[in-house]
């Protein structure tokens, strides 16, 4: 019988908070842009601009502390469909491609050349498999990195999730799964979503090594995910990452926590934003102080306006959505686009003639 696959342990104690300023800079960065976009998002979707877009507010150490953990040379990130904001490191065009698919653009499946991250998923658990396979090939071609795979708590009630995380513990790849348990599953609470005493201990079953940390503190998370990414680089296999966060904000732009989420529970989460926890013990080591935060925040925005305006400098067309669906169009769809097409033209001859 094989034995579950021995954790390595994660020691954040190790961390040094007044150490390596140029990175400590780069996670408050990518923090303050995730925590900004989902805002701005928020309100562009508010006004008719963008689609159903899914905040990542309050859930940006999770998200920042893993991508920066990695080598972004050589690994493969599979995410579902909310942490993509989280990913400036990958750079501003990535982030101009997340913007294009809120829109509903073409171009936003279009992963940058160069950037080793698949399109957005939004059926449950379904890059798990994706990126297992990701792995196994990295392993049988002999080539350096991993495979990371991001996916909700929820996510981990599908049979994709066990399918994947059994095949990548049989064959031992490369693999890391990331579990971001934000204490909802959509408006299902932890404790109707699982009967396991945690997430991580699902990767039992697997004989896969798991740990489980707080997922608000960024240096915690990035000690984890660097701990992970050595465990299954090295041929032990892949390994599970529990990131205990909280979702501060709405499942998307289409749901209303306050019809569920506990004012008091919601209240006390806040009191470990992750910001400002990163903000206090930088200050506290003396690696930060008001001038520079301000300045960040400045430069953020700045960044951020000039990916939306890249973003929105893409004209949406419709009748775009029919392309690239099959190699040849059908006669059906070939229709369907001539009504849309004729839909248009009537919308656009009404517009013109002052609506009458």
């Amino acid at each position: 019988m094989t034995e579950v696959a021995r954790a390595p342990e994660v020691d954040a104690g190790r961390i040094d908070a007044a150490a390596d300023r140029d990175l400590h800079r780069d996670l408050m960065e990518d923090m303050l842009l995730a925590r900004r976009a989902s805002e701005r998002l928020w309100n562009l979707q508010r006004q008719g601009r963008i689609t159903t877009v899914a905040p990542l507010t309050g859930q940006e150490a999770a998200i920042v502390g893993v991508v920066r953990a990695l080598d972004l040379e050589h690994d493969w990130l599979a995410p579902y469909y909310r942490e993509q904001l989280g990913m400036a490191a990958l750079g501003d065009e990535f982030l101009e491609q997340v913007v294009l698919y809120w829109r509903g653009h073409p171009d936003g499946g279009r992963v940058p050349d160069g950037v080793r991250c698949l399109p957005p998923q939004i059926s449950l658990a379904s890059q798990v498999p994706q990126a297992a396979g990701l792995a196994w090939g990295l392993k049988l071609r002999g080539e350096p990195g991993i495979a990371c795979a991001f996916i909700g708590d929820g996510a981990t009630s599908e049979g994709d999730f066990y399918e994947g995380l059994n095949l990548a513990g049989v064959q031992r790849v490369p693999l890391l799964v990331v579990v971001l348990n934000n204490g909802w599953a959509i408006s299902t609470p932890t404790i109707h979503q699982t009967a396991a005493s945690t997430f991580a201990a699902k990767a039992e079953a697997a004989g896969v090594a798991s740990a489980r940390v707080d997922g608000n503190d960024v240096l915690e998370v990035l000690e984890a995910a660097r701990v992970a990414r050595a465990h299954a680089v090295d041929g032990n296999g892949p390994m599970l990452l529990e990131l205990v966060t909280y979702r501060m904000g709405a499942h998307t732009s289409a749901d209303d926590p306050t019809r569920y989420v506990p004012a008091t529970e919601l209240a006390a989460w806040k009191e470990r934003d992750p910001i400002d926890r990163f903000r206090a013990r930088l200050t506290a080591a003396g690696a930060w102080n008001d001038a520079a935060h301000d300045a960040l925040v400045d430069a953020v925005e700045t960044r951020l306006e000039r990916v939306l305006d890249a973003a929105f400098a893409h004209e949406v067309d419709p009748r775009d959505g029919f392309d690239h669906v099959t190699a040849r169009d059908t006669t059906r769809r070939t229709r369907q686009r001539e009504e849309l097409a004729a839909r248009i033209d009537r919308e656009s001859d009404r517009d013109e003639g002052g609506g009458a």
